[in-house]
């Protein structure tokens, strides 16, 4: 896969904040939807502290290696399905995580069989589509152009 278009993806979908934010769940954040983590320096900062450009470079480097290696343990064809399903999958796992991701049991389903239609239907039969719509309607468009 491609991990530079999946980064430069992710900077378009996530944006980039080089301070501390509170996300559409009220979590704390900063850089390129880094959710501060306990272990984080930056655990307990008030929202506006700024973050350093390596800082958020460092913090997303992690982040999308933990994405590819979610990815794997999700789906253990991840590496054989088509590069443009792979960023799909590895985007949508970067915006819900594991545990959300992995109760798109009809969506994982359709993957399995390689039916990217209805991959892409269930993309859309869901909260997710309706909470980031613009993202959803990108990843929903490029997963019906898979090709067959």
């Amino acid at each position: 896969m491609n991990i530079d278009q999946l980064r430069e993806e992710l900077k378009v979908d996530e944006g980039v904040k080089y301070e501390i934010y509170l996300d559409h769940l009220g979590l704390p954040t900063f850089g390129i939807g880094h959710l501060v983590l306990e272990s984080d320096p930056e655990h307990g900062q008030p929202v506006g502290t700024a973050v350093s450009e390596d800082r958020v470079n460092e913090c997303f480097a992690r982040d999308v290696d933990v994405v590819l290696e979610e990815c794997k343990k999700l789906l253990p064809s991840f590496e054989v399905l088509p590069e443009e399903v792979q960023l799909i999958i590895a985007n949508m796992m970067f915006n819900m995580g594991r545990p959300r991701l992995s109760k798109f049991k009809n969506f994982l389903a359709a993957v399995a069989i390689s039916n990217w239609q209805e991959a892409a239907n269930q993309m859309v039969n869901s909260r997710w589509y309706r909470q980031v719509t613009n993202r959803a309607e990108r990843l929903v468009k490029r997963m019906r152009n898979v090709a067959i």
